[in-house]
Parts: C-alpha cells; sequence; structure tokens
C-alpha cells in the first residue's frame, strides 16, 4: 500500500538578512515565529522572473514551507565560525507566499528596522523559538513608520527591553539586583550591565525607581502597548541605559546599522 508523505506546516517567518550564495540563489536569515531564526537556501531567487523576488523582502511577514539541505552552506554566513554541526545545516526554501502586513519601511524607520534585525541576528542563537518576541518585533515594524517620533521611540525601546528580556539578561526592574531590596519609587537608579539594578552614582545615567516599576509591571503583564507606554516618560535615559547594555552583550560598542547612520548624517552637513 502506497504512503503519502505528510507535509510539513508552513512556517511565519520574516528576512532578517539576504547573503549572496551564487549567481542565481541567496542564503536567507530568517526568523520564524515557530523555530526561531534559520539559514535558508533560496535556490534561483535571484533569477529575473521568479516568484520569490517580490517575496522576499525585509519586514514583510510571509509564510515559508521548507526542506534539508543535507550539505553545509553557511561558509561566509555571518555567525557561522559559532554554529555547531546541527545549526550549520542549512533548510532548503520550498515556498514562500506573502501572508500580509505593513507597507514597506522608508527613510529613517527603515534604518531603523535594519536595526532590529541586526541585534536579533546577533543577540538570538539559531533554532532557539521566540514566539513571544516575534510577536513584538511583528508589533514594533507598523510603529516605526507611524509620523510620531515619540511613538517610533517608545516602539524602539520597548523592542530592546522585550529583546534583553526574551533572552534572559535583563533582570528584575522592580528590585535591586544585589540585595533583592524593592525599588523605591522616589529614588534613582542604574541599570548596569554587570551589575543590574543599583543605586545611581553620579556618573551613572539614572532612571527613575518609579519608571523602573512601571517596566517591569508591563514586561510582567504581557502588552507590548503597555510596554510601549511604560517606556514614554523615560525616553532619553532609557536610550543611552539600553544602548550600553545591548553593545555590551552584543560585544561591540557600535552596531553596523548604527554607524552607517552616522555616516550619513556627517555627509548631509
Amino acid at each position: 500500500m502506497a504512503t503519502t508523505r505528510r507535509l510539513a506546516a508552513p512556517l511565519t517567518a520574516y528576512v532578517l538578512h539576504r547573503y549572496d550564495w551564487s549567481e542565481t540563489s541567496l542564503i536567507l536569515d530568517l526568523f520564524t515565529r515557530e523555530r526561531g531564526r534559520l539559514a535558508v537556501a533560496a535556490k534561483g531567487a535571484k533569477r529575473p522572473y521568479s516568484q520569490l523576488r517580490s517575496v522576499l523582502l525585509p519586514f514583510q511577514r510571509i509564510h515559508v514551507g521548507l526542506g534539508r539541505v543535507p550539505k553545509p552552506v553557511l561558509s561566509g554566513v555571518e555567525g557561522a565560525e559559532h554554529a555547531d554541526e546541527s545549526t550549520r545545516e542549512v533548510q532548503n526554501l520550498r515556498s514562500a507566499e506573502w501572508a500580509g502586513g505593513a507597507a514597506m519601511l522608508t527613510g529613517a524607520a527603515l534604518f531603523s528596522g535594519f536595526y532590529l534585525n541586526e541585534l536579533l541576528m546577533k543577540l538570538v542563537a539559531r533554532h532557539d523559538p521566540h514566539p513571544g518576541l516575534f510577536d513584538v518585533y511583528a508589533g514594533t515594524l507598523p510603529l516605526l513608520a507611524c509620523g510620531d517620533d515619540a511613538m517610533a521611540q517608545a516602539a524602539l525601546r520597548a523592542f530592546e527591553i522585550a529583546l534583553l528580556k526574551g533572552i534572559g539578561v535583563l533582570p528584575d526592574l522592580s528590585l535591586v539586583t544585589m540585595t533583592l531590596e524593592e525599588v523605591r519609587t522616589d529614588t534613582a537608579y542604574a541599570l548596569l550591565p554587570e551589575a543590574g539594578v543599583t543605586a545611581a552614582r553620579t556618573t551613572d545615567m539614572s532612571i527613575s525607581g518609579s519608571s523602573l516599576i512601571a517596566l517591569e509591571a508591563a514586561l510582567e503583564h504581557g502588552s507590548l502597548p503597555a510596554l510601549q507606554q511604560a517606556c514614554t516618560p523615560s525616553l532619553s535615559p532609557l536610550k543611552t541605559i539600553l544602548r550600553g547594555l545591548l553593545h555590551y552583550h552584543v560585544g561591540s560598542p557600535v552596531l553596523r546599522t548604527r554607524q552607517v547612520m552616522l555616516d550619513l548624517q556627517s555627509l548631509e552637513l
């Protein structure tokens, strides 16, 4: 009796980055809701008449069907030197369909989107599912191009906090890390990479205890709008504090997307 091979269910994904593999093909860094970050070979995607050309775009939600490519082809792909044998295997893209979503990002919003992608590629391990973080990413993208700078900045800060929380490096913001004392609303605190929440010194960028308590409450609630709202009163200190935390965990003082933005700004002067 003949058996029917059952196809795996499509994955919901975003394209984080594309790498040239050959004259006609690409290696994609995908962020999927179900299976985390994956390296995927898109054969023939660069051909002029490939239907994949209009689908495999950044910041667009897609549904993908994958199969296994037995031979590792990650040579030259960013981060490949740190991958073990199980993660070096590349999935073969069998299908890709647009799943709806917001319009393409442009201008400053485009750089902000690539900044989010760079953070995900540098801080989220391959094959490590983060469905909650995927939803935060999907919910952040439309706000980057909303036309309200304060709202866009709050969305960026909320994503950074959710990312740090998701990868397990953000301490409980309602407690002083070393003593486990409750944070006081009327006290200024610092958030340091190696010490966590601590009393602010004169040389530290400080944030109020009330702001930290509100941020922790929003994280516990699990609502992205609530987290964005909690970020709004402290956008300036949060930008500096979170940048320090992210650079520490990335291991680089300047992210690639930020350097590109700085270079473009200097050309405009």
